[in-house]
């Protein structure tokens, strides 16, 4: 089982059923279009950079179990306020918070330890495309709340997807240098589903 990140608006729109798609920066980007390799072939799953021998292995292929990382705390108090000698966790993207100044900072998520984990998917799909060859429905499949102007849907994606790029990478992830990105679908599924045992 592998983890995967995400900040805490994503995280609600996968709670609330709205994400079902997430899309990563191919790291080394390629000069050439990407083509997937037959199953048949040396490195089944993967994608090849056309006009050269590079192979590019995805993050995380069809079938891979993963449990998400988010922001999160761990306190000995219940959000009723008693004590739990074994500790609550608790989750900034909600929906129960910790007791009113029970808690000092939060955690960040590429922190978060397995066990703490309530959020397990199942990939299902996983493809190379350009970042800017989505259409509106991608937008929306990425949890991104539809305004009701057309324009204002991709201005919070633009900025969504940026604001998960540092300053730094822009140039080359940012969504105006259009980058190659993997795009990874996935269905929510339970602990017990993804290989661990309930508590």
């Amino acid at each position: 089982m592998k983890p995967i990140l995400f900040n805490t608006e994503m995280v609600q729109a996968i709670l609330e059923g709205r994400k079902t798609v997430t899309r990563r920066p191919v790291k080394t980007q390629p000069n050439g279009e990407m083509h997937r390799l037959h199953a048949d072939s040396c490195f089944p799953g993967c994608f090849a950079e056309a006009g050269s021998g590079r192979v590019y292995r995805p993050p995380y292929m069809a079938g891979d179990a993963l449990y998400v990382r988010e922001t999160w705390a761990r306190l000995d108090v219940s959000p009723g306020g008693n004590f739990r000698p074994n500790g609550v966790y608790y989750y900034k993207a909600g929906p129960i918070m910790p007791p009113e100044g029970a808690l000092k900072k939060w955690r960040p998520s590429i922190h978060m330890p397995r066990d703490a984990a309530r959020i397990f998917l199942r990939v299902t799909m996983v493809r190379a495309e350009r970042l800017r060859d989505m259409v509106l429905g991608d937008v929306l499949m990425e949890g991104i709340k539809e305004a009701p102007d057309y324009d204002e849907t991709w201005i919070r994606w633009h900025n969504t997807w940026n604001k998960t790029i540092p300053a730094a990478d822009r140039a080359v992830y940012g969504r105006e240098a259009n980058p190659w990105v993997w795009v990874i679908a996935f269905e929510r599924i339970s602990k017990e589903e993804a290989g661990l045992c309930q508590t």
